[in-house]
């Protein structure tokens, strides 16, 4: 990602992912209220995934690390489905053909864009309708938030092209989602879940109609992106972070995380506008 806007301080470039940036491999764009739309758009084919549509993803969403204006984002797919997964003929042709250091250089690329959704501050909402296949079950895997319709079927099909259900992180998000057992079952098998499974399991946070599943989404954004911001990064930090710590390591890496929110803006505008008796208006610093 080259697009970025001066800065007075060297040490944190500011992304700016609005104006100047043009997606060439999907649809982007963002409100003035600060919410990123990332939409797949080969509608067609139901939005399957290629090389350069993975790798400028991952470059936009670690660009987004920088874009304080940027404050949530909602991904989805365009033509009632989200994503078929990588490209039969783009992709998983020519991965027959290529040599062991390539295809390590291309399933670590494909798990920098999971990397790079969940290391990015901004709460991503995935807007999923339709198929949601391989790699787009993985991208909506990295989600903050799912919602759904009742027609979504997601399917962590990797074992039915001959590959194990170990692909970009499956194994370690998905049982943290909807449970061990569950998320056996269907990278063993690479069978669809159903809406109603994902919404029971956990995997959905609600289902709604598909003319109204976007709008949803982006009504979150918007909710969320009027919070406060940076502790809402904080969260999501934490929320990665503490898989892998003990519960005495997570309670004091949050009694810092909290002790550094509390040295914001925002939490002094928290107080001063229950003082006041009014509603508080974040500015995310």
């Amino acid at each position: 990602m080259k697009h970025y806007i001066g800065s007075s301080n060297p040490m944190r470039p500011q992304f700016d992912a609005r104006a100047p940036y043009k997606a060439q491999h999907f649809s982007w764009s963002c409100s003035e209220d600060g919410v990123g739309t990332v939409m797949l758009n080969r509608p067609e084919r139901k939005n399957p995934l290629t090389f350069d549509s993975y790798g400028e993803m991952r470059d936009l969403f670690n660009g987004l690390r920088y874009a304080t204006d940027v404050k949530t984002i909602v991904v989805t797919g365009a033509g009632g489905n989200f994503s078929s997964g990588g490209d039969v003929h783009d992709i998983i042709g020519p991965l027959t053909k290529m040599t062991m250091p390539e295809l390590l250089e291309f399933t670590r690329m494909t798990g920098d864009l999971v990397k790079a959704m969940r290391n990015c501050p901004q709460p991503i909402i995935g807007a999923i309708d339709g198929i949601c296949a391989g790699a787009g079950a993985m991208m909506a895997l990295a989600c903050d938030i799912r919602y759904g319709t009742e027609g979504t079927k997601t399917a962590f099909l990797f074992t039915r092209v001959g590959l194990a259900g170990a692909d970009m992180g499956a194994c370690a998000l998905l049982p943290r989602v909807i449970g061990q057992g569950r998320a056996s079952e269907l990278l063993f098998t690479g069978r669809a879940m159903t809406a109603s499974e994902g919404l029971a399991w956990g995997f959905f946070n609600a289902l709604h109609a598909p003319g109204e599943l976007v709008e949803k989404a982006q009504a979150m954004a918007r909710e969320l992106a009027a919070g406060p911001t940076f502790a809402h990064g904080m969260t999501k930090t934490m929320l990665s972070q503490e898989w892998a710590m003990t519960i005495d390591q997570a309670i004091e890496a949050e009694a810092q995380a909290q002790a550094i929110c509390m040295q914001t803006q925002d939490f002094r505008r928290a107080y001063e506008a229950f003082v006041a008796k009014q509603k508080p208006v974040f500015g995310g610093d």
